[in-house]
């Protein structure tokens, strides 16, 4: 299998480029966010790429950095969401995004996502293994195009304290348990008593 590519820019268009690689020249798959970079750019450019073999085809789909092709990773293995919708995704939200949009579900940004669709917004939002995916990983891109950074979370006070500990013990991690803890807190009473805030937050954590 392919893992990166190395080499000039031919041709682009729309979802993909050609890339000349020593003299032969390979097609590959990109989201508009990668495609913007390669022509911003001029001369010899490495494309790290994630290789699908279905019964007709090989396809490449490369991507700008490995932060990227991880988001893609994820996506298409949420359910209906192969690799041309995850491409539509990170053509239209910088990983970072992605992850802060998923880590505060605003289904409304990402259905807003051209091509995507309100249904599998919320399905890509409602994967629990998309929610782990995006925790911690909402911070700003080096470059500077286009990372959302999440504001830290205030330290768990009061029962939302206990209910963190007790989501812990019971094998939740921190992160996780603290977030959840925090969107049931939300939808509470301030006067919430304990027992009542960890099933809410249990539920927050449950497969939807």
């Amino acid at each position: 299998m392919i893992g990166s590519l190395t080499g000039r820019v031919e041709s682009t268009h729309e979802g993909g480029c050609v890339l000349d690689v020593g003299g032969v020249g390979y097609l590959v798959a990109c989201s508009r966010k990668t495609l913007d970079r390669l022509t911003a750019r001029e001369g010899v450019q490495k494309l790290l790429v994630e290789t699908r073999v279905s019964q007709d085809a090989i396809t490449l789909f490369g991507f700008a950095d490995a932060t990227e092709r991880e988001a893609f990773r994820a996506l298409i293995e949420v359910k209906t969401v192969g690799p041309q919708k995850a491409l539509l995704v990170l053509s239209g939200l910088s990983p970072n995004q992605l992850a802060a949009a998923i880590a505060a579900k605003e289904r409304k940004r990402l259905a807003e996502v051209k091509g995507l669709g309100a249904a599998t917004a919320n399905r890509i939002i409602d994967e629990p293994a998309m929610q782990k995916w995006a925790v911690g990983r909402a911070t700003p891109d080096p470059d500077g195009l286009g990372g959302v950074a999440l504001p830290a979370p205030p330290a768990p006070q009061g029962n939302e304290a206990d209910a963190v500990s007790a989501l812990v013990n019971l094998g939740m991690k921190r992160p996780e348990a603290a977030a959840a803890v925090a969107r049931a807190a939300k939808r509470m009473d301030d006067a919430a008593e304990l027992t009542a805030l960890i099933t809410e937050a249990l539920k927050e954590m449950a497969p939807r």
